[in-house]
């Protein structure tokens, strides 16, 4: 592995998969029984089966999951601003933690393009 690649796009990857489940759970088991509350569980399941892909630096993968983070976060504002009129903290905290998870997800995979980039850039000057 290049000094340029980190780790940090995989353990951010299964973080935001594994947040994804337990607050999706969380919020179909204990709370709102509504099969949109599932589709956060999904969600997560779609990033850890694509995290050996992003752990092996998989330019296509890497790809594929930065574009499912964004998916992600753009179908989790319409429900924050509901739960957030509604005035429920606890559906607030499940939502915001998962879209929180998910942009810093999204920041790691980002400087990873980024960093590959640069790596790139200087392996061919050389």
């Amino acid at each position: 592995m290049s000094a340029a690649f980190s780790p940090m796009p995989f353990w951010s990857t299964i973080v935001n998969g594994v947040t994804l489940i337990v607050m999706g759970s969380w919020a179909y088991f204990c709370g709102d029984s509504s099969p949109m509350a599932l589709i956060p569980v999904g969600l997560g399941a779609g990033f850890l089966v694509l995290s050996p892909g992003v752990k092996t630096y998989n330019k296509v993968v890497a790809h594929i999951v930065a574009l499912l983070a964004v998916a992600t976060i753009a179908s989790l504002f319409a429900p924050l601003s509901m739960v957030a009129a509604q005035g429920d903290s606890l559906k607030v905290f499940r939502v915001g933690l998962m879209i929180a998870t998910t942009l810093v997800a999204l920041f790691f995979y980002v400087k990873s393009f980024i960093d590959a980039r640069k790596a790139r850039v200087a392996a061919s000057e050389v």
